[in-house]
């Protein structure tokens, strides 16, 4: 039974996967190289190591999960995924950046 709803499915080509995949190795070498930048473990290198896991899983969430060609419905409930993600980093690094003002006794 027909409702008027759009009923057609999108077809990928494979280049676009191949690309995908391509990118994603590229983003990979890049992630390891931010790793081994001079004074490793600082806060730049963490920004630079998550914006490249934001980029890796943008492609992923669009491509691989379908999202692109979904409707805007999936859009939104996609990106209010994103959002809460985000919310949930701030209060983790808001936690691990202060915790250092108050000394407590045996947290170095």
């Amino acid at each position: 039974m027909n409702n008027g709803h759009d009923t057609h499915t999108h077809i990928v080509p494979i280049k676009v996967y191949l690309l995908v995949y391509v990118a994603l190795l590229v983003l990979l070498v890049a992630t390891v190289g931010a790793a081994y930048l001079p004074g490793h473990h600082t806060l730049l290198n963490n920004v630079i190591a998550l914006t490249i896991a934001v980029m890796k899983a943008v492609l992923v969430v669009l491509y691989f999960m379908h999202v692109r060609y979904s409707t805007r419905l999936t859009w939104l409930w996609a990106s209010a995924g994103f959002f809460w993600l985000v919310i949930m980093f701030i209060l983790t690094l808001g936690d691990y950046f202060t915790r250092h003002w108050v000394p407590v006794q045996g947290w170095e």
